[in-house]
């Protein structure tokens, strides 16, 4: 069966998701059958497989570097935090239900037989494994019912390459430290150290590295300069919030304290004459071009937060001037009315911004599905988007309906029929789950104001006709014609295989596979 290896860092943020994509593009260049795996991951960024299960980003992007197509069993459980002491649990892409921090730490490792399960699906089709972990193994509070770290590497039997991110400071005492707090079967695991985002003269570092592996006991496999690699971070720890430049065409990006699958506007950042700027107040919103409202994990509670700071109010006075656009969360909030009869998020009903006339109502059961088609007729600035074939995918609890749905009574079957579909979603395992979808040929809801448009629909904008109309239609507005033609698909491939050859060079990938060699068939 499958060999594998697995990637653990001395802290979040160290580099793991990068380094294994990027060893994932290196096998699969020399020739292996390569898969990504996260047993468990904490993000608000997520993705929905083709039969309707979501798992999280990062190993979606782990997987298109291996060239294969993203499995839930490459992230067999989920967490979303909904607030800072709880998260909504996915195990197999679907949800388990709402806990907090002491009740999941109680009750995951009931979810062994579901990560071995993921596991051994993943070793049917791979010749080499490459993990990755979660936050740091020396957290010694969390030892005992490790299911991500060291836990899992005694699970699946797998050697570790320890990373430390020298760009953050003290990588010396990051690795040692970390080494230190391990049991002496977990030290055994760890078969190379990792020096991650380092910026300099190389040799600088030889001394240090000397001391390094003679304390450590253990051999440097590499030191990996910081790269300039345009692809999805850990959403926890994104440099993408930091204060940025205008540029010729400004898109603002509402950034909510529950902000999430903001990788939907990824591709605009690849384009250089567009700045994408994350924008938490009414004083930094500024005079931009475009403003996104994006997903939510909470929508009715980030919405309370907008109204609450003066985002609202200011994002509404410029829908008179400027394009808004409303994805998921960001869409329910631009409707007239959201309603939580079922207490999925804050329970009651409240007034949305009114933008679009649409009401929402939250329900317990979540749509996941991928979708395609093309862009239904629209009026307006965002007419440039009609007729354009899309691919994307929706995640959402509740339902969106057209206030004429509700208030032309004779009318109201037939339009929520061509609204709203029924369809099943196959789990291996379970029974298949019923579930309510919006119609994806609509694509987008506008109303009145032609300036605001809202959708389900992630990943809309990847398609490069999608995401290059939308900009030359904002230069047009200014009086601007720039070179925004960009092909995401290809963009990533072409990252993907600059990481890979990086690593190429700075790891040392014939120890690397020796680890490999000597590794346990399982």
């Amino acid at each position: 069966m499958a060999k594998v290896i697995m990637i653990q860092g001395t802290m979040s943020g160290a580099g793991k998701s990068l380094l294994v994509a990027g060893l994932c593009r290196i096998m699969k260049r020399d020739g292996y059958r390569v898969a990504p795996f996260k047993s468990q991951n904490m993000a608000l960024n997520s993705f929905v497989t083709e039969e309707g299960l979501e798992m999280g980003r990062a190993q979606v992007m782990q997987a298109e570097a291996a060239g294969i197509t993203p499995l839930v069993c490459m992230n067999p459980i989920l967490l979303k935090p909904t607030d800072h002491t709880g998260s909504q649990v996915i195990v197999n892409g679907q949800v388990l239900g709402n806990m907090s921090a002491r009740e999941y730490f109680s009750y995951k490792r009931g979810l062994i037989p579901d990560i071995k399960r993921a596991f051994r699906k993943l070793e049917e089709m791979a010749d080499i494994i490459v993990i990755e972990g979660a936050g740091s193994p020396a957290e010694v509070n969390l030892r005992e019912n490790d299911i991500v770290n060291m836990g899992l590497a005694e699970i699946v039997d797998a050697p570790v390459l320890l990373a430390g991110d020298i760009d953050r400071g003290g990588v010396f005492a990051q690795l040692l430290g970390t080494l230190l707090l391990l049991t002496e079967e977990e030290k055994k695991r760890v078969r190379g150290l990792i020096i991650n985002k380092f910026r300099g003269d190389r040799s600088l570092l030889d001394s240090g590295i000397e001391i390094l592996e003679e304390k450590g006991g253990i051999p440097v496999t590499g030191v990996v300069p910081y790269m300039d690699i345009r692809l999805e971070d850990e959403d926890s720890l994104t440099e993408r919030f930091r204060k940025k430049e205008k540029r010729k065409i400004d898109i603002a990006v509402i950034r909510y304290p529950r902000i999430s699958n903001f990788t939907d506007f990824n591709v605009f950042e690849q384009i250089p004459e567009v700045s994408v700027r994350y924008v938490a107040s009414a004083a930094e919103l500024g005079c931009p071009d475009m403003v996104f409202l994006p997903g939510s994990k909470n929508t009715m509670s980030d919405l309370d937060w907008m109204r609450g700071n003066g985002l609202e109010a200011a994002v509404k006075k410029m829908a008179q001037n400027i394009p808004v656009c409303g994805i998921c969360g960001g869409y329910q909030m631009m409707g007239e009315h959201i309603s939580d009869p079922e207490g999925m998020e804050n329970g009651g009903t409240m007034k949305g911004m009114g933008l679009l006339p649409v009401t929402t109502r939250l329900k317990r059961e979540k749509v996941r599905r991928q979708v395609h088609g093309t862009v239904n007729k629209m009026e307006g600035f965002f007419s440039i988007l009609s007729g354009l074939e899309f691919n994307g995918y929706e995640i959402h609890i509740g339902e969106s309906v057209r206030k004429e749905v509700l208030t032309l009574a004779a009318e109201a079957a037939s339009q929520r029929t061509s609204m709203f579909r029924t369809g099943e979603c196959p789990e291996s395992g379970h029974s298949p789950h019923r579930f309510e979808i919006f119609d994806a040929e609509a694509a987008f809801v506008t109303g009145r104001n032609k300036n605001v448009c809202g959708t389900y629909i992630h990943g809309i904008f990847d398609r490069a006709a999608i995401a290059n109309a939308l900009v030359t239609a904002l230069a047009e507005n200014k009086g601007l014609s720039i070179e925004s033609c960009i092909d995401y698909k290809d963009f990533k491939e072409k990252q993907y295989d600059k990481l890979a050859d990086i690593l190429s060079e700075y790891l040392n990938m014939e120890e690397i596979y020796g680890i490999l060699r000597e590794a346990h068939i399982r």
